[in-house]
């Protein structure tokens, strides 16, 4: 049965008369006969009964009305709702992120998102970089927002920000009383890290600071999240690191958050995709550049000793940064660089 019968059929049972119904879809007169024709012998009963003085719809022809509307009615929609999904303004989209992202990216990015494409509604996870890029690989996330860029030329990228990182120590440590403290200082200072694959972005961009200070670090612990680099350095006198955004809001009480300088260690922000992107990633992304830029100010990462950030200062804001370079995986010893991003098109 082909759609085009049903529409014959429903206006002539509209108009009851066949000339009027040929010229309002545009058939001349025995085309429109000859279908309904062929409709009433696949159904096998007749519809509409003709003669030379009226035509009106058979029992069978009325009951049939109501449900060839229904499913031309039907039909319609399911057309609107492909191509609504076809331009990505329909659909589901799994979005994972890192606190960072969370507070600086993600929520302006989602105020967009709900404002230009209401029919698209998402799934969030909050995990660190490396747990959201193998997430990505295997197909449960449509978008990482990660430090550093893809691990491999199957997946795309773009620098959404670029954030500074900070030194955490236990309100009792000398440190807890400054508002920032140079990076070669650390030469005497024993660190905890963040495992190189919970975040490798951010264990390289320490490394590569150190490395261009000319100092090695002693590293005496490697923890997998925030939380426990807070129970780290509470409990023995170790510096830990943070994002200036988590910095701002350290992981427990009793800790502070210190600014580095000469050289500010840095790690990019990315958004992280698959080369073949559902539609629904495209608007995404298309609502992240437009909530965009999104930058980390240098008064998000002073002294949170007191649960609050100080102004910016000129010499804060023009202090240089230091950021790991491409390469392989460093060593404490000599390190090397972050994972290369890939600047590619979205597909």
């Amino acid at each position: 049965m082909e759609l085009r019968y049903l529409t014959s059929f429903l206006a002539i049972a509209e108009e009851l008369h066949f000339g009027r119904a040929a010229a309002r879809l545009h058939l001349a007169q025995p085309s429109l006969s000859q279908q309904l024709q062929r409709l009433e012998r696949d159904i096998g009963v007749e519809l509409v009964s003709r003669s030379s003085h009226e035509v009106k719809l058979t029992a069978a022809g009325r009951a049939f009305e109501v449900e060839a509307r229904r499913l031309l009615d039907a039909t319609r929609r399911a057309v609107t709702v492909a191509r609504e999904a076809a331009s990505g303004r329909t659909g589901m989209i799994s979005i994972g992120f890192n606190y960072p992202a969370g507070q600086r990216v993600l929520q302006p990015t989602l105020l967009r998102l709900a404002a230009d494409y209401p029919g698209v509604s998402t799934t969030l996870w909050e995990a660190r970089s490396g747990p959201q890029l193998s997430a990505l690989t295997e197909g449960r996330l449509d978008v990482a927002l990660v430090f550093a860029g893809p691990p491999s030329a199957q997946l795309r990228s773009q620098r959404v920000a670029t954030i500074p990182l900070v030194a955490v120590v236990s309100r009792r440590h000398p440190w807890a009383t400054r508002s920032e403290v140079p990076f070669r200082e650390l030469a005497d200072q024993p660190c905890v890290l963040f495992r190189r694959e919970q975040s490798p972005a951010m264990h390289d961009a320490i490394l590569a600071a150190a490395d261009r200070c000319g100092i090695a670090l002693t590293i005496s612990d490697e923890v997998d999240d925030s939380g426990a680099t807070g129970i780290v350095v509470t409990t023995r006198p170790v510096v830990g690191f943070a994002s200036a955004a988590r910095g701002a809001h350290p992981p427990g009480h009793g800790l502070s958050a210190v600014r580095l300088v000469d050289p500010v260690p840095t790690v990019g922000m990315y958004a992280v995709w698959r080369p073949d992107p559902q539609p629904v990633v495209g608007a995404f992304l298309d609502c992240l550049e437009a909530a965009g830029p999104f930058s980390e100010q240098a008064a998000d990462h002073g002294s949170a000793r007191a649960g609050t950030a100080p102004s910016p200062t000129a010499s804060s804001r023009a202090a240089p940064t230091a950021t790991a370079p491409s390469g392989a995986a460093p060593t404490r010893t000599a390190p090397s660089g972050a994972v290369p991003s890939a600047r590619a098109p979205r597909a």
